[in-house]
Formats: C-alpha cells, sequence, structure tokens
C-alpha cells in the first residue's frame, strides 16, 4: 500500500504578510501539528510573496492559494486536514 505524501503548507512570511500576522499564523498550525502529532503528516515552510498581499496572510494549503488570520488559521488547517485525510479513506 501507498503511504499518502505529507501536506505541504507553504507560509507567506514577507512584509506585508508578516504585518497581518504570520507568525501567529506559523505558531497556531505549529501548535495544531504538535498537538495531533501530525509531525511526519504536515510539513510547514515560509515562503516570500505568494502574491496575494491584499488580503490576509497568504498560505498554500493542498495547493490552494487562501488568506488566513492568526484567529482562523488552526480550524483552517483542520478543515483541509480532514478533507485530506477523509479522501484517503474513500480510496
Amino acid at each position: 500500500m501507498l503511504e499518502a505524501s505529507p501536506l505541504e503548507i507553504e507560509i507567506c512570511v514577507g512584509s506585508s504578510c508578516h504585518l497581518k500576522g504570520s507568525y501567529e499564523v506559523v505558531k497556531a498550525m505549529e501548535n495544531y501539528i504538535e498537538s495531533n502529532r501530525l509531525t511526519d503528516d504536515i510539513k510547514l515552510k515560509g515562503s516570500f510573496c505568494l502574491g496575494h498581499c491584499t488580503e490576509g496572510v497568504s498560505v498554500r494549503m493542498d495547493g490552494k492559494l487562501i488568506s488566513l488570520s492568526p484567529e482562523n488559521a488552526e480550524e483552517a488547517l483542520k478543515k483541509v486536514w480532514e478533507e485530506r485525510r477523509n479522501a484517503a479513506d474513500q480510496l
């Protein structure tokens, strides 16, 4: 059986996103990953400008570019992770 590849998440740490709370978004996601023992399943990486500067913190999760805030980052990650896990269960 093939193992699913890790969920890769890019978080913009450029100046605009930094001012909007990218550090706090990273911390919220790290908290979710660690508390759910998902360090092998979800990989975070910083990125400079994802080209979505007018919104919140730019994040690319599962190939989709979205805008997050420190307040909704953990919930957004939980939703994407559960959707991905449910899709894998259907295989």
